[in-house]
C-alpha cells in the first residue's frame, strides 16, 4: 500500500469544510520537527533543481509551464516565513514574488482580477502571492467592503480564472495556513514587545481579530467553492513554524515532480564538433 503524498494527506475533501475540525497544531506526514528538520536539506537541492529544469524547458523548448503558490491566512500564519523558508533552495532569479494588499485608486478602477492577472508568472518561473484575488471574497466580505451581491458572484469568476491559468501551463498550489486564535495572540503580543518585531504591528488586525469567526465562516466558503480539480485548496497547520515551513516546502516540490521535468536535450547542437572545437581551443 503506497504511503499518502502531503498533497493527498493536506488536500481539502469535497463537501462542506470545517476549519474547527482540523488541529492548527497537528503535524501530518511528519512524526517530528527532528525528521522534517532533517528533510530539508534535501527539499532545497530537489527544489532547485526542479525549478532549473522548469526554467530551462521555458528557454530552449518554449514550454509554458509555471508554478503559482497562493498563500492565505490570518495575520501572524506565517506567509514570509513560508516564502523565505519554505522556498529555501530555489533560485530568486526565477522567483516572480506578488504581495496584494488593499487596492489602489487605480486597481479599484479596474475589474477586481485585474491587478492579479498583472502578477501571474511567466512560463519557467515559479511565482508566489502573498495573499491574493481570495481577498476579495473573504476580507471584502467581512468588512464589507463591497455588498454581497457584488462579491458572491466572484466565486465562479475566480474558478473561471483558475482554470484558463491550468489551461495556459500554470500549475496552482493554493495554501490556507491554519492557524489557532491562541497562537494569534501569543504572536501579535510577541510583536508588542520585543522592538526588532514591533515594527510590524498593526493595530487595524486587532479590528481583524474580533472579527475572527467571521473569517472563519468566509474562509470556509472560499476553500468549499474554490476547490476544483485543476485548483485544489490544501490547508496547512500553522502553528507550529517548522512544520508550516516543511509543509509548504514539500507541496512545492511535489507539484514539480508531477510536472516530470526533464532537461532539454538540445538537439540541435552537434555535440561531437563542439567539443572538438573547445579542446582545440
Amino acid at each position: 500500500m503506497s504511503v499518502p503524498s502531503l498533497r493527498e494527506r493536506l488536500a481539502v475533501g469535497p463537501g462542506r469544510v470545517d476549519l474547527g475540525a482540523i488541529d492548527p497544531s497537528a503535524t501530518p506526514g511528519v512524526k517530528s520537527r527532528r525528521r522534517a528538520d532533517d528533510a530539508r536539506g534535501q527539499l532545497s537541492t530537489e527544489l532547485g533543481d526542479l525549478q532549473e529544469r522548469l526554467w530551462a524547458r521555458s528557454q530552449c523548448e518554449g514550454d509554458r509551464q509555471r508554478v503559482l503558490l497562493v498563500l492565505q491566512g490570518m495575520d501572524t500564519s506565517g506567509k514570509d516565513g513560508a516564502i523565505k523558508r519554505g522556498l529555501d533552495g530555489a533560485n530568486p532569479k526565477w522567483l516572480h514574488l506578488a504581495s496584494f494588499g488593499p487596492p489602489t485608486d487605480e486597481e479599484q478602477a479596474h475589474h477586481f482580477l485585474w491587478r492579479i492577472r498583472r502578477q501571474v508568472p511567466e512560463p519557467g518561473m515559479i511565482g508566489v502571492f502573498d495573499r491574493s484575488h481570495y481577498e476579495d471574497v473573504i476580507a471584502v466580505r467581512v468588512k464589507g467592503l463591497a455588498p454581497e451581491d457584488a462579491w458572491r458572484p466572484r466565486f465562479e469568476e475566480i474558478n473561471a480564472f483558475e482554470r484558463q491559468l491550468h489551461d495556459d501551463g500554470v500549475s496552482i498550489v493554493k495554501v490556507m495556513l491554519h492557524i489557532s486564535r491562541d497562537y494569534q495572540r501569543e504572536r501579535q503580543l510577541r510583536r508588542l514587545e520585543r522592538i526588532d518585531k514591533r515594527w510590524k504591528f498593526n493595530e487595524g488586525d486587532l479590528d481583524d481579530r474580533d472579527r475572527w469567526d467571521e473569517f472563519m465562516v468566509a474562509y470556509e466558503e472560499a476553500l468549499e467553492r474554490c476547490n476544483t480539480s485543476v485548483a485544489p485548496w490544501y490547508v496547512v497547520p500553522a502553528d507550529r513554524k517548522w512544520y508550516r515551513t516543511w509543509a509548504v516546502s514539500l507541496l512545492v516540490v511535489e507539484t514539480l515532480r508531477a510536472l516530470d521535468l526533464r532537461y532539454p536535450e538540445r538537439p540541435e547542437l552537434d555535440i561531437e564538433a563542439l567539443r572538438a572545437r573547445l579542446l582545440a581551443s
